[in-house]
């Protein structure tokens, strides 16, 4: 019970419809009540005083004359059966007849009333009256003593209630497209997409639109600053480090081998840097066929001399990426399986909502209280990871991570049911 959370609509769009239907279906409500009240219960009591007059003047003449008594009701429009015939012993009207119940409760008031019926197919009041010479049978018309049914003012406010929620709604999505178009906008720059946008709607939409445009401007401009940066970095890392390794090749001694490795382990380390800090800035996105890149991915491994094999591939899976960066993110997955294991597997699975890029291993895995770490740049998680001895220098999976969630996805470390590694998963959605 304290989880319980009304079933209310999650879109904007259901809680706008919901915030116009509710008050006009309770302002109708509220309204049909009162009205109910006054025109139903207040009229017919007012009518059925009238008929109680008429009634009370017509039982006095059957007293004293009943030929007379019978003149009196057709000139009054009533009729009068003497003596009575009376099948019921008891009022009779259904349970949705407002109006009776005040017609019954007045006409008791002031008149000797033995039983009314208003249960009857020809839409007549039917009353026993007790007088001096016996009860008589006295029928009216229902509509001469009670409010007739307001058929057509129900019928119109409920045409009317329809007709100004639909404008209302039509008003109200007018506002609501810009939220919507702006919202479409920052979840397609999310997955790494710039979609055209212009902002429009009220003056607080057009604000949270420009701040939008604005942000996503400022993102755009750090990161072409930061790949021209990092291309500067790395014009001015090579030249150094080419000229080191030229000297180098021009020394003699057994040291000068250990400082090649050096050289040649620094360029690595540079390298596997600029690839993490550029990303897939410079790329465009194209919608691909997933499976392409991933036999091109295995096909290079294996030209490479890797173990690596093709698991089962979706051939159905289209969606849109950028094919240099996935392509990176895979090799980097695979590089970190024949790394750390001997053997590798590659699969593509697919669903109508994602696709997944799966690596996996037969390495000495990952542990679950670990896996966050191995995402963060940089992280080496054991002796075997150290660069030193043959290890990585921890940017394999940043540069995964970042490149999925540049994707609008994310990558997922798991275990290997098969092969008992590491399972890498680079979630994209469609």
């Amino acid at each position: 019970m304290a989880n319980f959370r009304p079933p209310l609509p999650r879109s904007l769009y259901g809680r706008a419809a919901l915030i116009l239907i509710v008050p006009i279906l309770t302002i109708q409500l509220v309204f049909s009540l009162q009205f109910i009240q006054r025109h139903y219960e207040g009229v017919t009591v007012q009518m059925s005083r009238g008929l109680e007059i008429e009634l009370s003047y017509l039982i006095d003449a059957y007293d004293a004359d009943p030929v007379r008594a019978e003149e009196i009701a057709s000139a009054l429009r009533l009729d009068l059966v003497a003596p009575a015939e009376w099948p019921f012993a008891e009022d009779r009207r259904d349970l949705w007849d407002l109006s009776g119940r005040a017609l019954i409760s007045t006409l008791r008031d002031g008149l000797p009333l033995l039983a009314v019926d208003l249960q009857n197919n020809d839409n007549r009041v039917r009353m026993l009256m007790q007088t001096d010479r016996g009860p008589i049978n006295i029928s009216v018309e229902r509509r001469r003593v009670s409010a007739s049914n307001p058929h057509q003012l129900l019928v119109l406010m409920i045409f009317t209630s329809v007709l100004m929620t639909v404008i209302a709604f039509l008003f109200l999505s007018n506002q609501l497209r810009p939220i919507a178009r702006m919202a479409q906008a920052a979840e397609a720059f999310g997955k790494g997409r710039i979609i055209p946008y212009r902002p429009r709607g009220a003056l607080e939409v057009r604000a949270a639109g420009a701040a939008f445009l604005e942000m996503r401007g400022r993102i755009e401009r750090f990161i072409e600053q930061r790949t021209l940066m990092l291309s500067g970095i790395s014009h001015d890392l090579r030249t150094p480090l080419t000229r080191m390794k030229l000297e180098l090749a021009m020394m003699e001694g057994a040291e000068v081998a250990d400082l090649l490795r050096d050289v040649q382990e620094m360029e690595r380390l540079v390298d596997e840097f600029l690839a993490f800090t550029r990303g897939d800035a410079t790329e465009e996105v194209e919608r691909r066929n997933a499976s392409d890149l991933v036999r091109q991915v295995v096909a290079n491994a294996q030209r490479a001399g890797q173990a690596v094999t093709m698991g089962p591939v979706d051939t159905d899976a289209v969606v849109p990426l950028r094919p240099q960066a996935v392509t990176r993110a895979l090799e980097n997955l695979v590089t970190n399986a024949v790394r750390y294991g001997t053997n590798a597997r590659v699969s593509l699975t697919g669903t109508s909502q994602n696709i997944r890029l799966v690596v996996e291993d037969d390495g000495p895995g990952i542990p679950k209280e670990l896996r966050d770490e191995a995402l963060t740049p940089f992280s080496r998680l054991g002796k075997e990871r150290d660069p030193n001895r043959g290890g990585g220098v921890g940017l394999g999976l940043s540069i995964a991570a970042d490149i999925a969630r540049s994707h609008g996805g994310h990558l997922r470390l798991h275990e290997s049911a098969d092969l008992g590694g590491l399972r890498a998963e680079i979630v994209l959605a469609r």
